[in-house]
Parts: structure tokens; C-alpha cells; sequence
């Protein structure tokens, strides 16, 4: 063979290797959207959420959430299961700091963040988690109770983080009959 077509096939051939080799190193470069939470929704049985000095607990009894403390109203139906969906499709994008004193920048610190807590059987917390607001009006900052990362998320969840009553239940309506005729009695005879 000549002497230029080898040299070709050589270059050519470390050509698709240093191809191969960048696309190896890429792949740590790729988000890989961890799941923000894994929790199987039977198990919860209380939902907690607290901003500033405001909280609301919902609790589910024989398969109906109720709003803690609050007789009048009823929670909104799919409010609860919109709020765990939300959770469930959440992913971790990336983490922002594993600073605890750079948790005020990212709105997770105790004073500033919206705390969310998932209660399971006998009160044992399954989940605690504390959000914060980002730039980006579609993501937002999360940290766990246990962890100090703070991870930014996909999307945004704290709009349905609301500790007003009004926004998670409405008062019961009462059920109104349509109108019916006139109910007959038979004659009383003696």
C-alpha cells in the first residue's frame, strides 16, 4: 500500500477515537434529573406547610383530607393529589451551594423558606423539605431537613405552598333538591 493511504487510516482512525473520548467525558457533563421525591403516597398522612409564622396541616381520615383545625371548610377536590403529582415530577437539576451560610441566598433558611413536611403513620416525618424562590419564575431552590445541598429544581412548586385555609378548602354547599311535586299522603281513616 502506499505510504499516503496509511497515514490516512491513522489519522483517521485517532480521529474517531479522540471522538469517542469526548463523547465519554460529556457524559458527566449531562444532567441526569434525579427525582426530587420518592414516596409512596399511602404512606402519607399528614401534609405540613409553614412560611414565616403562618402554617396549615392537612390530614386524610378514611380516604378524605381535612384541614386541621378548621370545621367549616372542605378541602378542594385534587388539590392534594396536584400538590404530591407536582412533587413526584419534580427533578434535582443541579446543586447551588452545600453551604449552610449561603442558605438565605437561595431563600432556604429557616426565616425565609416555605417548609413542607410529609408525616407518615404515628407522626414520623417521611419527608421535610424547605423551598426557596429562584430568578427563573419555573424553577425553584430545595434543601432537605437532614441535608445541607441545595439543589435548584426543574419546576416551581410555590405557588401551591399557601398556608391559607381559603386556598386549599371551600365551604360545604349544601345539596340542593331539585323540586319534586307534591307528595301525597293517603287519607287518614278511623
Amino acid at each position: 500500500m502506499d505510504n499516503k493511504i496509511i497515514k490516512a487510516i491513522i489519522i483517521i482512525v485517532i480521529l474517531i477515537g479522540l471522538y469517542m473520548l469526548n463523547l465519554q467525558q460529556q457524559q458527566g457533563y449531562k444532567n441526569q434529573g434525579s427525582d426530587f421525591l420518592n414516596l409512596e403516597r399511602d404512606l402519607i398522612k399528614k401534609i405540613i406547610i409553614s412560611s414565616n409564622e403562618d402554617a396549615i396541616e392537612l390530614s386524610i381520615n378514611d380516604s378524605i383530607w381535612s384541614i386541621s383545625g378548621n370545621d367549616s371548610l372542605i378541602v378542594k377536590p385534587n388539590m392534594i393529589t396536584n400538590l404530591l403529582d407536582k412533587l413526584a415530577a419534580m427533578k434535582k437539576l443541579h446543586i447551588v451551594t452545600n453551604k449552610e451560610e449561603k442558605w438565605n441566598l437561595y431563600g432556604v433558611d429557616a426565616p425565609s423558606g416555605s417548609h413542607l413536611a410529609l408525616i407518615g403513620y404515628g407522626g414520623n416525618t417521611l419527608a421535610y423539605y424547605v423551598f426557596g424562590q429562584t430568578n427563573e419564575y419555573n424553577k425553584c431552590y430545595a434543601r432537605t431537613d437532614k441535608n445541607i445541598e441545595v439543589h435548584m429544581l426543574d419546576s416551581n412548586i410555590l405557588f401551591q405552598l399557601r398556608t391559607d385555609p381559603n386556598f386549599w378548602g371551600e365551604i360545604l354547599k349544601p345539596e340542593i333538591l331539585p323540586d319534586s311535586t307534591e307528595i301525597k299522603t293517603p287519607p287518614i281513616t278511623y
